[in-house]
């Protein structure tokens, strides 16, 4: 028992001495920093040159959103217009179609960022320093946007391997490959360099619970940013509607030639009918009677033939207008006023605080070390 309260005891003086010792040390710190204040104002000062310098070189950037709900495919078997139309037409008349779609709107964002969709929006116009009336596509906008100087330093190695290709190469580089016919597509350096930048600024987000997407677009002028992102919204429904209809307007189509065939054919056989009435009418012989039976015949299966098909072209067009999906724009396209992003604040408080726990790193620890690697290897 003894030894027990004497371990105790001594465990209890060490406390102390080790409380004091943390004091200590911090208030060593502390008394370092002190020392040290003239060089952290100047590296204050420093941080603060630069964090202005880069935020006045960041250029503002400015993102509108845009909230679209679309409708999902679903089955329109009891209530849709071709059931309404069949049932109007007959209960003979019936268009089966599988009702899933081709492209839903869970693609959405695979959509938008594809490289036919961008190409197609390069060549969009928008306005100039946000007037109507002059307006240039957007891939000449795309030009006229500014970058960090440092991305010009860095990309001075690519610029020179670039032109020293050229003077060695004598292909046309100006125009790109557009195979419609084999779907391939060659792109030029430019429009390659503009959609990759466009993928980045260009984004669509879809939640897959709600089935809401969110367009995203961000440049650096806030109405060109609204007109591109409304424009990005109008041309996704184009896309989608154009998938979703595809086959009805196929089978629209398909149906449209039927009918005139068989309205000609219809007509011919009428014609016929009339033709060998009116020149037989007054004959009353078997063979008459039977060759004007028998034209009859053919003119009524060629009606039948051609009601039916009109019918049914009548449920196909009223099935290309009930697979367009419903859109509803639930937050549109408006001009921002505040840029996005990293403030211009952010960035001198940011590179101000690295400064000082540069120097303070440096002052406390690094200028100890060096010394002592210095004096190990030298």
């Amino acid at each position: 028992m003894s030894d027990q309260h004497i371990d105790k005891n001594q465990s209890q003086e060490l406390v102390p001495p080790l409380k004091d010792e943390m004091e200590i040390d911090l208030m060593e710190i502390l008394r370092k920093i002190i020392t040290i204040r003239k060089t952290l104002y100047k590296a204050v000062g420093i941080g603060l040159v630069i964090g202005i310098i880069v935020a006045l070189s960041v250029p503002k950037k400015y993102t509108v959103e845009v909230t679209l709900s679309p409708e999902m495919g679903n089955s329109k078997s009891n209530g849709g217009l071709a059931s309404m139309a069949a049932s109007f037409l007959g209960a003979g008349v019936s268009m089966s179609g599988d009702v899933s779609d081709a492209l839903n709107a869970s693609l959405s964002p695979d959509i938008v960022s594809s490289t036919p969709f961008l190409l197609e929006l390069l060549s969009m116009n928008v306005p100039v320093d946000g007037e109507e009336s002059e307006k240039i596509d957007l891939g000449a906008y795309l030009d006229t946007q500014s970058s960090p100087w440092w991305s010009y330093i860095i990309g001075l190695p690519g610029m020179a391997i670039s032109g020293v290709r050229s003077l060695f190469s004598d292909k046309d580089e100006s125009v790109g490959l557009r195979n419609s016919q084999s779907g391939t597509l060659e792109l030029t350096k430019e429009e390659d360099k503009k959609i990759t930048s466009l993928k980045k600024d260009i984004t669509a987000v879809m939640d897959k619970k709600t089935a809401i997407t969110n367009v995203s677009v961000t440049l650096q002028d806030p109405k060109v940013a609204a007109v591109v992102a409304d424009s990005v919204v109008h041309k996704l429904q184009e896309y989608i509607i154009g998938y979703r209809t595809f086959k009805a307007k196929e089978d629209c189509a398909y149906l449209e030639r039927l009918f005139k065939e068989r309205q000609e054919e219809y007509y011919a056989a009428q014609k016929k009918y009339a033709d060998y009435v009116d020149t037989h009418d007054n004959l009353i012989l078997q063979s008459v009677r039977a060759e004007q039976e028998r034209l009859q015949n053919d003119m009524s299966l060629a009606y039948q033939v051609y009601s039916q098909v009109a019918n049914q072209l009548q449920v196909a067009r009223a099935k290309v207008q009930e697979e367009k999906p419903v859109f509803a724009v639930v937050e549109p396209a408006v001009v921002p006023q505040q840029p996005s992003g990293t403030s211009r604040k952010m960035y001198v408080i940011i590179f101000v605080f690295l400064s000082v726990a540069t120097v303070i790193v440096w002052k406390l620890f690094g200028e100890e070390f060096w010394d002592k690697l210095k004096r190990e290897f030298v």
